[in-house]
């Protein structure tokens, strides 16, 4: 029971693999195994010219069938989602994610853009058969910035807005693992009352 972090941003660093990273932390912290695939990592040609035999793609699309949830993470270009990520998905089953729950992310220029996780990305995901599309959590520059340090910070509200996603998705796809919001109490301490 994984989930599978995909990275759709062509460049690195990016801020939406900086979202990525603080979801894989708060999952982790959960006790979730968590896998990460990073598309610009797959080899090139075998993407453009989909080569479904290339060894690292039929591992990417193994990894996407293990999977029990699915993160996906792409900034926004031209009011959809990056191109190296759909030509990925475009190679996938068209089942690949029947029966799973997908959080997608997504950061962009500016506010105008939250829609494409809505309008571009979403329909993509439920014609891929996923069981559960969350609503995504969508950033704009300069909610995700830069530290002196070269590390990316992202703004409270932001990574509250993420937490809550995240518990979300962890309650929708591992319900036995989500906490209850209650502190477990040893039986001896339970007291009945007449």
């Amino acid at each position: 029971m994984t989930v599978l972090l995909i990275a759709g941003s062509p460049t690195a660093p990016s801020r939406s693999a900086a979202l990525l990273d603080a979801a894989a932390l708060r999952l982790r912290r959960r006790g979730l195994e968590v896998q990460r695939l990073t598309v610009r990592e797959l080899p090139a040609q075998a993407l453009v010219h989909a080569q479904f035999d290339d060894a690292q793609l039929q591992r990417a699309t193994d990894q996407v069938a293990a999977a029990r949830a699915v993160v996906v993470a792409t900034p926004v270009y031209k009011a959809a989602y990056s191109g190296l990520l759909k030509t990925f998905l475009d190679l996938l089953p068209q089942s690949a994610l029947k029966g799973k729950t997908v959080l997608p992310l997504a950061t962009g220029g500016s506010a105008h853009h939250m829609l494409a996780l809505d309008y571009a990305l979403r329909p993509v995901l439920g014609a891929l058969g996923a069981r559960h599309i969350l609503p995504g959590v969508y950033a704009s520059d300069a909610q995700v910035t830069l530290t002196p340090e070269g590390g990316w910070q992202l703004q409270v509200d932001i990574a509250d807005r993420l937490a809550e996603a995240v518990d979300t998705l962890q309650a929708e796809a591992f319900p036995s693992t989500a906490r209850s919001g209650f502190d477990p109490i040893h039986f001896s301490r339970v007291r009945c009352s007449v």
